[in-house]
């Protein structure tokens, strides 16, 4: 899988220099003075705008519904990247692309934020390596879900304030503003999970994709996943049978799957054992139509919570 990536991008990138020339001059008449920042996928587009303010525009590169451990970027996408002042991306763990993007872009022009840069990222699963998968083309020797910690977000948000006031001096008084702004609530979202989950009987949850264990690390919970850290890596049939006899044996009474995955191994596991389902959103990408209802991350990770309070009873 790795080899067939790296031609994959061998040939993108060739193309890039192509998109890049032809579009180039519309795109230099079309840009405002706003800086023009590019983010991978929602929790980065969402940290960066409440950061960015007024001061600029945020696109994101991947939309509501894309599986951000399976996308690649299309040369229009390199392109965007390129043009633009700013590029915010999670981690190299995450978006393993980004490496050989960034090989081709001019980081002079381009100032590039890693959100995650400061933080010791855990170890990958150990069931997932020994689950009989291709690893070279999407394994995660380090899981990237930082985002999904409140607290380990509020370091991503500082690192793409600084990012921001580097690329734009002018507005620093503002970045350093809206970002201790955002921080207060990120703070206020820790404290409702401190307070919501410190009497929890039950501390161990099932979901179906292994992308919470920095937000069970922080708030000392145990997170037993169906699936690797990617949520398409299927469990072999004696894991499933494992885990059918551990949500019996546990009387776990809600089995987790998330909106941009098959939830069939879910469905399967909480038929076995008489379970219910519930969505825990890894809060890889929310829809145009939810944003425009006043979803964003704060409110979808207050709904994981009143979700995960349904299994700690």
């Amino acid at each position: 899988m790795k080899n067939k990536k790296i031609m994959g991008f061998s040939i993108l990138l060739l193309s890039i220099v192509v998109v890049v020339a032809g579009c180039g001059n519309k795109q230099e008449t079309a840009k405002t003075d706003k800086l023009q920042v590019v983010t991978t996928f929602y929790p980065m587009y969402d940290f960066t705008k409440n950061v960015v303010g007024d001061n600029g525009e945020v696109s994101v590169l991947m939309k509501a519904g894309t599986e951000p451990h399976d996308y690649e970027p299309s040369a229009k996408d390199i392109a965007k990247i390129a043009d633009s002042d700013v590029f915010v991306y999670n981690s190299e763990e995450m978006e393993t692309w980004v490496g050989s993007v960034l090989k081709n872009i001019d980081t002079k022009k381009t100032v590039v934020i890693d959100a995650s840069k400061e933080i010791k990222l855990l170890e990958g699963s150990h069931e997932e390596e020994d689950e009989d998968h291709d690893h070279e083309g999407h394994s995660h020797a380090h899981d990237p879900h930082v985002w999904l910690d409140p607290v380990l977000a509020k370091e991503e948000v500082n690192a793409i304030k600084e990012g921001l006031i580097k690329a734009d001096q002018t507005n620093k008084a503002s970045y350093e503003k809206n970002a201790k702004t955002y921080s207060d609530k990120l703070d206020a979202l820790n404290e409702k999970f401190e307070t919501g989950l410190k009497d929890a009987k039950n501390r161990t949850f099932v979901t179906q994709h292994a992308a919470f264990a920095y937000l069970a690390a922080r708030y000392d919970l145990k997170q037993v996943a169906i699936s690797g850290i990617s949520p398409d890596q299927e469990p072999s049939p004696a894991k499933l049978a494992e885990l059918n006899d551990f949500v019996k044996e546990n009387n776990i009474k809600v089995i987790y799957f998330e909106e941009t995955a098959s939830p069939k191994i879910a469905k399967t596991l909480a038929k076995e054992t008489g379970a219910t389902l519930a969505v825990l959103s890894p809060i890889e990408g929310i829809t145009k139509e939810d944003q425009d209802q006043g979803m964003d991350y704060i409110k979808v990770m207050e709904n994981n919570l009143k979700a995960l309070q349904e299994t700690i009873k």
